[in-house]
């Protein structure tokens, strides 16, 4: 069986292809970056392009799409550009997966779609309200045509809600990594708002492996959540930074607006049905994140200074000439 992942060059995408290859699956990449894996195709392209789209669905039986612009501020900051991204990318993709008969489209959803609901407990069966921000109303757009593909064309999909997602290779501009990069720099972490507003972050293998078990038979035109297990509150997270990393000062900001304050997510059904659930705890995962980073921005600091000693040599050999 082939795959194609959208955006797996990425941060979740890298995860995703590394847990397919585990199982043995045949996997293309269709991303702008190229891939650090070579036991891999890779499509390079845009999602906004449909005919390079069309050729990275030809011959695949099922599209995972990744690709998508996932930082809120982004989003906030520019809004059609994001859309373009975010909800004509999947159309594109929904089309492309239909004319080349791909045998399922799973989306990549968040947890943010429950933001407006109503009540703290929630789960797939709760109706969705009108969102407060741009960023979950490209992806409670991108639920529906997923929907209305199934509807009109029969295109088998599922949509999976994740959690918000920690770990090795995150983007620089989600919480964890800029905290971890604050506190190794001497830099006081800042909170909005009193900081008690919590998600359930989910560990980024953790995900990938849910990612991949969605693939299975049970799973055709459903929705699942996958959410962690703890309740971690913005506070909890810098508290956690300051006793991994040490003499961390924590300082408070006025809230943002539209932000999701949190909801209690089940993500029972992922646990019944695709035996999935989170298993990494959430200090045990930044810890790894910390580990990886730290080797990450030492290996920046060697390959420079290879880069450094070349250019000397070279400044050398020019000083002689």
């Amino acid at each position: 069986m082939r795959v194609l992942v959208t955006g797996g060059t990425g941060f979740i995408g890298s995860h995703v292809v590394d847990k397919l290859r585990d199982r043995g699956f045949d996997v293309r990449i269709f991303d702008m970056m190229l891939p650090s894996r070579k036991d891999v195709e890779f499509y390079q392209g845009s999602i906004l392009n449909i005919d390079e789209v069309g050729m990275a669905c030809s011959g695949v039986d099922v599209v995972i799409h990744l690709a998508a612009i996932a930082d809120v501020k982004q989003v906030a900051e520019e809004p059609v550009y994001s859309e373009m991204i975010n909800v004509r990318g999947t159309i594109n993709l929904l089309e492309a997966s239909r004319t080349h008969h791909v045998k399922r489209f799973i989306y990549i959803s968040t947890t943010w779609v429950y933001s407006a609901a109503v009540g703290e407990q929630v789960d797939e069966k709760t109706p969705l309200l009108y969102p407060d921000h741009l960023y979950t109303a490209t992806k409670i757009a991108s639920e529906y045509y997923c929907q209305t593909y199934n509807k009109l064309y029969n295109l088998p999909f599922t949509v999976l809600r994740y959690g918000i997602p920690y770990g090795p290779r995150a983007r620089d501009g989600a919480v964890v990594p800029i905290f971890v990069r604050k506190a190794l720099n001497g830099e006081a972490l800042t909170l909005a708002g009193d900081g008690l507003q919590f998600r359930k972050f989910v560990y980024v293998e953790d995900l990938a492996e849910g990612t991949v078990l969605a693939i299975k038979s049970i799973a055709k035109n459903k929705i699942y959540n996958l959410d962690g297990k703890e309740k971690i509150s913005i506070r909890q997270i810098a508290e956690t930074i300051q006793k991994i990393i040490g003499n961390v000062k924590i300082e408070y900001i006025p809230s943002r607006p539209g932000d999701f304050s949190g909801k209690d997510v089940s993500s029972r059904l992922a646990r019944e049905e695709l035996g999935w659930e989170a298993t990494t705890p959430f200090e045990v995962g930044v810890q790894k994140y910390v580990e990886w980073y730290k080797t990450y921005k030492h290996k920046q600091e060697l390959n420079w200074n290879e880069i450094d000693k070349k250019l000397d040599g070279l400044e050398l050999v020019a000083s002689r000439d």
